[in-house]
Parts: C-alpha cells; sequence; structure tokens
C-alpha cells in the first residue's frame, strides 16, 4: 500500500480478521478490539489483542485504546496463568509480520520463550516456522481462555 492509494482493509489479514470477513479463534470480541489465538503460537494460549480499527504501528494507538488493550492483557494474563501454571506472562506490541498493530501475551515457560538478537552467540542462526496445533487444538483453547475471561466479568 502506498501513501497515494486508499485504505482497503482486505489490504491487511488483521483487519480482515477484525471485521470478521476471515475467521480466527477468538477470545473475546468488544466494540473496539479483538483478541484471538496465535495460528502459530510460541507456547499454548498464545493470544493476540488487535483493535478493530487499523493502525499500522504502535505509537499511532490513541492513548484510550492502548490502556484497553494493556487492560484486556492483563486479564488473559491472570486467566494464562492459573491455566498453564506459569509465574510469568508476556506482553508485547509488535507489528514486523502484520502491518496492523498487535499485541502479543504470552505464557512463559522458558526463559528464551521471547528472546531478542543480542543474546543469541551464534552468528549463523537457523529459524524454522513455528508448527500450527490446528483447528480442533486452536478451538479448544480459545473456549477455554474466553471462559476465564466471562468468569472475570467479561461479556
Amino acid at each position: 500500500m502506498t501513501a497515494d492509494a486508499p485504505f482497503d482493509q482486505n489490504d491487511f489479514l488483521f483487519c480482515r480478521i477484525a471485521h470478521g470477513d476471515v475467521t480466527a479463534h477468538e477470545v473475546y470480541r468488544g466494540d473496539r478490539v479483538v483478541a484471538f489465538l496465535d495460528i502459530c503460537p510460541i507456547r499454548t494460549g498464545h493470544v493476540q489483542i488487535s483493535p478493530i480499527a487499523h493502525y499500522e504501528t504502535f505509537e499511532q494507538l490513541p492513548l484510550n485504546l492502548v490502556t484497553e488493550i494493556v487492560g484486556l492483557g492483563q486479564k488473559v494474563a491472570h486467566v494464562q496463568k492459573r491455566l498453564y501454571g506459569v509465574d510469568r506472562v508476556a506482553f508485547l506490541f509488535t507489528g514486523s509480520d502484520i502491518p496492523h498493530v498487535h499485541a502479543h501475551v504470552v505464557p512463559i515457560v522458558e526463559k528464551t520463550d521471547i528472546t531478542s538478537r543480542r543474546y543469541i552467540v551464534e552468528e549463523d542462526v537457523t529459524w524454522r516456522d513455528l508448527p500450527t496445533p490446528g483447528d480442533p487444538v486452536l478451538a479448544s483453547t480459545a473456549e477455554v481462555i474466553a471462559q476465564g475471561l466471562r468468569d472475570q466479568g467479561l461479556p
């Protein structure tokens, strides 16, 4: 998409998910945000929270929307800690892979679950695509997390 081209939500996967044009394993849907499972999770229960309106990068988000996303992230983290027995949950905004701002909420099992290149000693690192657990597993995981959020009073 260029600066001169009109915005088309069909250009961005997360816009299409947010507007219901692409199915995702949702754990929460509000008026301004949607939370769904990552299809290539770092760990089971890895949730992505995305605004429904299109914002390409984190700094473009209005502060009240940042607050809403972070608040939902905290609620998701409480559910993940209870479900997966972890002491920590990572929360990070990204946008390098999908040009629609989103936050990841990831149960941390190993301290290397969320890493940075600066900590890797080897010069040549080989990466592989993360495995996809498949729809039945994602659907089951989404329902358990969604129920945990409902138990906290979310609709």
